[in-house]
């Protein structure tokens, strides 16, 4: 570098380390203001022993309230089985809970609180996230009233398999520590919206943990409060929302720029008779055009099981069109 650039680079002026840090922690310090109040703790008692997945007759969680009425989010495993749910609010005041409806095939669950103009959170949309965003998780982990842990966005688009043993596709991927205790609780941008529902940690590794996204999150929670079921055709297979090269989108006439890429087939499932393949790209389920995962749970959960339906897919550089039967989703 000659004495030129020299000079012009230590002209230049920058935040230094304190000024970063200091910018971060306020960054911080206001979503931990702006969505804790609306952050719940949940606590669940159940009937008996408990079994593999609830060992005991209680359990805790978080939750965060979506309406001023008392309508919460939290995870399906986190209430699966409960008896009574009871809810505190950061305040401190508690309430019955009232279970509206789960969805153990994406780890969603929706209870309900009677309460009247609660703080409550606003949705953000987790199909925009870009890695390397702020990502901050409020929880109540190890039954601790709001905890609150920063990092960002490590990566989008993961497969989770759930305790049910279904896979949970477009999963977000942080580095904001999570415990026992978190699940439920809401994944926020630097925006202070909630982009995830905070739902695992990858035991065996440190700093991985997983969020449901919000997009899914807030489309289950919707069908949770008018149905309180979710019925949906099953096609075990796992998927995540990636671009179509714009010279297929082109030569295939796509509207849609982007599609479910398949990155998991079940064994002996519908996928797998159907002759799907890991790598396929799915762009058309019977009648309607799959843009990602959420195109395809929405087609999914109004298509009617048992059904032979045509798939298309991309698969290499060509276009296949296959029949797939889904079978009823039972569990």
């Amino acid at each position: 570098m000659d004495a030129v650039a020299e000079s012009y680079f230590e002209r230049q002026p920058g935040p230094s380390d304190p000024e970063l840090l200091d910018s971060y922690s306020r960054t911080v310090t206001r979503l931990a203001e702006q969505v804790g109040p609306a952050t719940a703790k949940i606590e669940v008692s159940r009937a008996g022993a408990g079994d593999e997945h609830h060992p005991g007759n209680t359990g805790a969680g978080s939750g965060f309230v979506f309406t001023p009425d008392g309508f919460i989010i939290t995870n399906s495993h986190v209430v699966a089985g409960a008896q009574r749910i009871q809810v505190t609010l950061p305040g401190g005041e508690t309430h019955r809970a009232r279970l509206v409806g789960e969805d153990p095939h994406t780890d969603i669950a929706v209870v309900s609180i009677l309460a009247r103009d609660i703080p409550s959170v606003t949705f953000g949309a987790s199909r925009s996230l870009k890695v390397g965003s702020i990502a901050v998780a409020i929880g109540n982990p190890f039954g601790l009233s709001f905890t609150v842990t920063a990092g960002v966005v490590s990566a989008t688009g993961r497969t989770l398999r759930t305790q049910t043993g279904r896979l949970v596709d477009d999963v977000i991927q942080t580095d904001a520590a999570l415990n026992p205790g978190n699940s439920g609780g809401p994944l926020v941008g630097s925006d202070g919206r909630v982009i995830g529902v905070n739902t695992a940690m990858f035991v065996p590794a440190q700093g991985i943990s997983f969020a449901i996204a919000i997009d899914t999150a807030k489309q289950i929670a919707l069908r949770l409060m008018s149905e309180g079921v979710i019925r949906r055709g099953y096609l075990g297979l796992g998927a995540q929302t990636v671009p179509i090269a714009t010279r297929l989108r082109r030569h295939f006439g796509l509207e849609p720029a982007t599609g479910a890429f398949i990155v998991a087939v079940e064994p002996q499932s519908p996928a797998s008779r159907a002759g799907l393949r890991e790598g396929d790209l799915i762009v058309r389920l019977g009648d309607t055009a799959v843009g990602g995962v959420d195109d395809l749970h929405r087609v999914l959960m109004d298509q009617v099981a048992q059904q032979p339906t045509e798939i298309s897919v991309i698969r290499g550089v060509a276009l296949e069109r296959l029949i797939i039967v889904p079978s009823i989703d039972s569990k």
